[in-house]
């Protein structure tokens, strides 16, 4: 893992400044109330599971923000989930995926 390489991704892409930094990474907080850390590690990224998500009242103006600041949405058209502009319907939420610099993947959940 390239740790200013993540840090750049956070920055630019999500718009989003370590709260601190240590050792043990970059300290980031969300909303007040959530922290994350985004630390090094020596591991292989498997991209294939959701590792963190984000929730938001609104996912289609959230992912059109994002795509404007260069994320790229996974796309995907299975039996159980197919997605339409990067959003999937799953019953009454929504979600989109994305990854970061680093291989991990992300998300963005609406659930009413």
């Amino acid at each position: 893992m390239d740790l200013e390489r993540a840090r750049r991704f956070y920055a630019d892409k999500l718009g989003l400044t370590p709260e601190s930094e240590g050792p043990d990474g970059l300290f980031y907080s969300c909303g007040g109330t959530t922290r994350f850390l985004v630390f090094p590690s020596g591991g292989t990224t498997s991209g294939t599971h959701t590792q963190m998500t984000w929730n938001t009242s609104d996912i289609g103006a959230a992912v059109a923000d994002l795509k404007t600041r260069g994320v790229v949405f996974e796309e995907y058209d299975t039996p159980e989930v197919k997605t339409v502009n990067g959003v999937a319907t799953l019953g009454e939420s929504k979600g989109a995926w994305f990854k970061d610099s680093e291989g991990n993947m992300l998300a963005l959940g609406q659930f009413d």
